[in-house]
């Protein structure tokens, strides 16, 4: 069954920010907050809000400088004041629990707001979200590790944004990318293209290490508060490969692992596979005390799939 969503603007402050909602059929379903990636939107996430939105209630925003959200031209594009946007807007749509889902970016929004908020935190399903430094590739090592006085470091960070650097994301390390559609990308690269999209995205470029240095922290995070965790990862992200999925079952042992041999982007080729591990962790973790008792009743589980 295809779910009723909803597509609407809320202002956060001066940022007009657009979502996407799915209408569950019950009034009481689990809620899952849906965090997207860099260089997408709430979009991509438009299949599993079709797939599972009718069982749960599944949104998703766009962040300032991606997607239909609109922040006005002085906008200071740093993750913190993203995870202020996002944390303005879960108080405006009255949200006190949630399960989070964090992608890429959605990671250091994501974690931002864990930290402010332990409280809104249900549990976390992590899709090639890193906290780890084992969890960065070296050519992500080295973008990071760029200056906007580095010689070439504009050209570099602009070369990402083109059209063929977000093909790219999408189709780096899948087996098959003819089994990605195009659709994503091509929207993505029209977002980018936008009036001030390329010096929005420069400048998240150059914060990323903000996000680096705050590992040890999110990592603690994770130890004291032990969130119920499901973590599916495509192995072959040229970003954030294999070991950062594992780093995390460090901090916490009971954590679900299951890996899938595809790239960053992973629901575009597994949203068959990763669909239904979602709903039943939501299932298994949402009423009150089944955290606890899944996870005592059951063993970490780690599958490899392809």
């Amino acid at each position: 069954m295809i779910a009723r969503t909803v597509h609407r603007h809320i202002d956060v402050g001066d940022v007009r920010v657009f979502f996407r909602e799915s209408v569950p059929d019950r009034p009481d379903a689990p809620v899952l907050l849906l965090l997207h990636g860099f260089p997408s939107g709430s979009h991509q996430f438009r299949r599993l809000i079709d797939v599972l939105g009718s069982r749960y209630r599944l949104i998703a925003p766009d962040y300032p400088g991606f997607g239909r959200t609109e922040a006005p031209p002085d906008f200071a594009y740093t993750f913190d004041r993203l995870a202020d946007v996002v944390e303005g807007f879960v108080r405006m749509l009255d949200l006190t629990r949630f399960v989070m889902y964090v992608f890429d970016f959605g990671a250091p929004v994501g974690f931002r707001i864990a930290e402010r908020h332990p409280e809104w935190i249900a549990g976390l399903v992590v899709q090639n979200g890193n906290a780890y430094a084992e969890g960065l590739s070296d050519a992500a090592r080295d973008f990071i590790a760029l200056r906007p006085e580095t010689p070439g470091a504009l050209d570099e960070v602009r070369a990402l944004l083109t059209l063929d650097g977000t093909r790219m994301q999408y189709e780096a390390g899948v087996p098959d990318p003819a089994l990605v559609a195009p659709d994503g990308w091509l929207l993505d690269q029209h977002y980018l293209d936008l009036p001030g999209r390329t010096e929005a995205q420069i400048a998240l470029a150059f914060d990323y290490r903000s996000n680096v240095d705050r590992y040890d922290r999110w990592q603690r995070w994770l130890r004291t508060h032990t969130p119920p965790t499901l973590i599916v990862w495509g192995v072959g992200d040229p970003f954030f490969p294999e070991p950062g999925a594992r780093a995390y079952l460090r901090d916490l042992p009971d954590a679900e692992l299951h890996l899938f041999d595809t790239g960053h982007f992973a629901l575009e080729t597994h949203l068959g596979e990763i669909a239904p591990l979602i709903a039943d962790f939501l299932d298994r973790t949402w009423f009150s005390g089944a955290s606890a008792q899944s996870r005592q009743a059951a063993p970490p589980a780690e599958t490899a799939r392809a």
